[in-house]
């Protein structure tokens, strides 16, 4: 009999000594045991020597070379060369796995109460159990499974928080004391109470607030009045008496002598006269620079206004070339057009990408295509032929359908009304032995023949022109992903 193939250890199993023993829920028996971990086989391999052990310990054992089987050694049975352990020389205990898989198990994990077999044990229950102790990635702290995601968002003293006002990260034990700095902060103005004023616009709040507190200007010589910004004029226009009073006290309290009080005023109004002179100086290069300014203004709108017709008329450009691009582009459609034209009432239409445009016909894509207009003579009836790969009507999904299609010419006036020629259509056997055909002549009734009124008649012809199973075998209407169609308007009596 043949060997069995071991069977592939799955992704639990190739990377895991054995299980641990307080699994089971009855009797531990010895030859449960792995001979290397002493632990409940994983994926058991037996050895030559008869012994068991994991394939993972196993595995590891003999990755740095051959080794001596510690178990037969321990019974006193060692004997070369069947006591040594290598590679190649352990197959997969079948049998064993089964029996360990199938013994009754336990989580070891206290307060989980899951019970099953190891195999379950192993598959739905391991690296799962909510119970199970993990160290939080932070702290460090042991916790159950269950409990890590609300630790790491409200009990990790080394948890990341994002500032609830400027959203920067910062960790837990330093988020108040970036509030006292937060620039996105929200404070209340002391004046006006307005509220949520972010720390880094505060300065400039109170500096435009007309009810903040601000200390009179002659604070310096003792006025200990806060008064509010739009109301500083009047206070000390109201306590310029007193205002006058605290100043020539310290005035005098610092010279001594009225006499030395009128000296330093002398040297004050000569210090003022000097600041308005220099005032004066830049006022007057103040002005010399806002005409200059004024200038650069006026050149500045002269040069904007010349981008702005620069400007119109790149777009002008823009448009003519656009037109000019569609204008090539229709004319290189009408010369494809010209170029595949016949004008003898034979046209040989080559459908290339058949499979593509087979698969986009049964998709709903394209279900449809039209050939290029071919003609009966130069000045006579202009034509195309229109196809569905996938069927159309009473084909759909079952044959190809082909039809013929009589288009606005510029030589209607001069032709014969409706049009009575006969019109075979053909699929050709790219071998030339068995084309599929198909004929019909005109019922000079239907709208479908009469002098076209738009672009195109209604078209007409066969919906059930050859099966779909057809090409679908082997044959030779398909070449190369590639078919032709042929079709023949019979010229007699034009």
């Amino acid at each position: 009999m043949a060997a069995q193939e071991p069977s592939p250890p799955s992704s639990l199993e190739g990377n895991k000594p054995g299980f641990p023993k307080k699994i089971l829920a009855n009797k531990l028996e010895d030859k449960h045991l792995c001979n290397i971990c002493l632990k409940i086989l994983r994926r058991p391999f037996q050895a030559q020597c008869g012994h068991r052990f994991c394939s993972y310990c196993f595995n590891k054992a003999v990755s740095s070379g051959p080794q001596k089987c510690s178990a037969c050694i321990k019974e006193d049975i060692f004997e070369e060369p069947t006591s040594i352990l290598k590679q190649g020389c352990a197959f997969p205990d079948n049998a064993a796995k089964r029996e360990v898989e199938a013994l009754e198990a336990v989580c070891i994990n206290e307060e989980c109460s899951w019970t099953g077999t190891i195999k379950e044990y192993e598959a739905n229950h391991e690296g799962k159990c909510d119970f199970r102790i993990l160290p939080c990635p932070s702290c460090k702290e042991l916790l159950r499974a269950n409990e890590l995601e609300r630790h790491n968002e409200r009990e990790c003293p080394e948890r990341t928080l994002n500032c609830k006002y400027c959203k920067e990260p910062f960790h837990f034990k330093n988020i108040k004391a970036h509030d006292e700095i937060c620039p996105k902060y929200p404070m209340i103005c002391e004046g006006c109470a307005k509220k949520k004023i972010p720390r880094e616009k505060y300065v400039d709040h109170i500096k435009l607030c007309t009810k903040f507190r601000t200390p009179c200007r002659f604070h310096v010589v003792g006025c200990d009045m806060m008064v509010e910004k739009e109301k500083i004029h009047d206070h000390e226009q109201a306590c310029s008496y007193e205002h006058l009073n605290l100043l020539l006290v310290s005035a005098a309290s610092e010279s001594g002598t009225v006499a030395e009080l009128s000296r330093r005023c002398q040297e004050l109004e000569l210090k003022v006269s000097t600041f308005e002179n220099i005032v004066c100086v830049l006022n007057r290069e103040m002005e010399r620079s806002a005409t200059t300014m004024e200038a650069y203004n006026r050149q500045h709108r002269l040069d904007q206004d010349k981008i702005e017709i620069l400007n119109n008329k790149v777009r002008q450009l823009e448009r003519t070339v656009g037109l000019r691009d569609l204008s090539i582009v229709e004319m290189e459609g009408k010369m494809r057009e010209m170029s595949a034209a016949t004008y003898d009432g034979v046209f040989v239409w080559k459908i290339s990408d058949f499979s593509k445009k087979r698969q986009d016909a049964v998709a709903g894509r394209a279900p449809a295509m039209f050939s290029p207009a071919f003609y009966t003579s130069k000045y006579g009836y202009k034509m195309c032929l229109r196809i569905y790969l996938n069927g159309d009507g009473t084909g759909r999904g079952t044959h190809l359908s082909l039809f013929f299609v009589v288009m606005r010419g510029h030589s209607d006036a001069l032709l014969k009304w409706p049009f009575n020629q006969k019109v075979t259509l053909m699929l050709l056997d790219q071998n030339n032995r068995e084309h599929i055909i198909d004929a019909f002549r005109p019922d000079i009734s239907s709208s479908s023949f009469q002098r076209p009124v738009s672009d195109m008649n209604i078209a007409s012809g066969c919906p059930l022109f050859c099966p779909l199973s057809k090409l679908d075998s082997k044959n030779s209407y398909i070449r190369d992903d590639t078919i032709f169609i042929k079709a023949i308007v019979d010229l007699t009596g034009l």
